[in-house]
């Protein structure tokens, strides 16, 4: 029987990119064991903290019985080894029980000799637009080529990251398998009797009108455009809308900030840390509009969640995103604050592009399923068999 272990290192109490990524993959190829006649199996490493304590067992975040595999090393020191030619790190392919396929999902994989090698690389901002990310994502560059050199199957999110990865990366397209992301949440995610429940959990008054972004603060989700269209639009059309903003913040997100505290209109934006799903679930669900003027995207995912439940977008047209949007979103300049302004006043002030964007955007997102995801990953696994 195939046996498949994959890397859960980057999950986390708190999960939210990749660990969204592991969680919910790990979770739909365990589903799929017995009907696609395969073992899975999980991967952990300690992080330097717990390894210098001793705590070198894995946190029980996944919930299934599926075994756990600890590599008795810390991240951070795989990580720097991952960067150079070494004997060291294959020694330990004894510690994962020697799987059939080995996935590495954060821009790394061990060098087994008995296993094939599949690494997952999201996006390539880390090359393309290096001052979007901080020094750590920055140097992921020597790691990935490096491991490369031992990589059987590249994975990743959607068609744009695959270009990017063969034109910054010189990979053979035949060597880089795509399989699309899915939303966290389904249509019905929310049940009318919980939602008095949820709101509870946090103080926003939702009765009134809303903008909406959520992501990690930071400057390649271009949020300085979301803030100078929301001032734009209060100033010329005094429209009553508040703006909320939901993601922990990232790096560099000081400007962000400023921006706001400069803002006539500072009093109606709103900074909310990381939320509970359920929470970010009911903002998407009551929002207006969702605005996401991302500068670039691996994949897109808070749009297609926003879809999912019901919110109408107004995204960026560059990278990822069309891919995931299709039809069923206004798309527009990420470098063009007043596009971005227009374009919410449009939808805002037009109940049926409003309704038409909100079924659309339904529509498209039951084409995305976690299942769909795992069996495109499967596919790709055996594709090296």
């Amino acid at each position: 029987m195939l046996t498949i272990a994959i890397d859960a290192t980057s999950l986390t109490s708190r999960p939210s990119g990749i660990g969204l990524y592991v969680y919910n993959l790990i979770h739909a190829l365990h589903a799929l064991q017995n009907s696609e006649n395969f073992q899975l199996r999980v991967v952990y490493q300690p992080r330097l903290k717990n390894w210098l304590t001793g705590r070198l067992i894995a946190p029980n975040l996944i919930n299934l019985d599926t075994q756990v595999y600890a590599l008795p090393i810390p991240v951070s020191i795989t990580n720097i080894l991952a960067k150079f030619p070494n004997p060291i790190i294959p020694y330990y392919e004894s510690y994962l029980g020697f799987p059939d396929i080995l996935h590495g999902t954060d821009y790394v994989v061990y060098p087994c000799a008995k296993s094939l090698n599949v690494m997952t690389i999201y996006d390539m901002t880390f090359m393309k637009y290096p001052s979007f990310v901080d020094w750590i994502v920055r140097s992921y560059s020597d790691r990935v080529k490096q491991c490369l050199k031992w990589t059987d199957l590249v994975i990743t999110i959607s068609e744009s990251s695959k270009k990017d990865i063969v034109q910054y990366l010189k990979v053979d397209p035949e060597k880089v398998y795509v399989t699309p992301l899915a939303s966290r949440y389904h249509a019905d995610y929310l049940f009318a009797e919980n939602i008095l429940n949820i709101e509870k959990q946090v103080k926003y008054d939702f009765s009134k009108p809303y903008l909406l972004f959520v992501s990690t603060i930071e400057p390649r989700k271009n949020i300085n455009a979301v803030i100078l269209a929301f001032n734009f639009l209060k100033t010329k059309y005094k429209i009553e809308h508040q703006l909320v903003l939901i993601g922990k913040k990232g790096w560099k997100y000081e400007p962000i900030f400023t921006a706001i505290e400069n803002s006539h209109w500072k009093n109606q934006i709103h900074h909310l840390d990381y939320l509970s799903d359920e929470l970010v679930a009911l903002f998407y669900s009551r929002a207006d509009v969702f605005v996401y003027p991302s500068h670039y995207e691996g994949f897109g995912l808070p749009v297609l969640e926003a879809m999912t439940l019901g919110a109408p977008v107004v995204t960026s047209n560059t990278s990822s995103i069309p891919e995931v949007t299709g039809n069923a979103a206004i798309l527009i300049d990420s470098n063009d604050p007043i596009q971005l302004a227009e374009a919410i006043l449009k939808v805002i002030s037009d109940s049926q592009l409003r309704q038409d964007l909100i079924e659309k955007g339904k529509a498209r997102a039951k084409l995305f399923s976690w299942e769909r995801t795992a069996k495109e990953t499967l596919k790709a696994y055996r594709s090296i068999i």
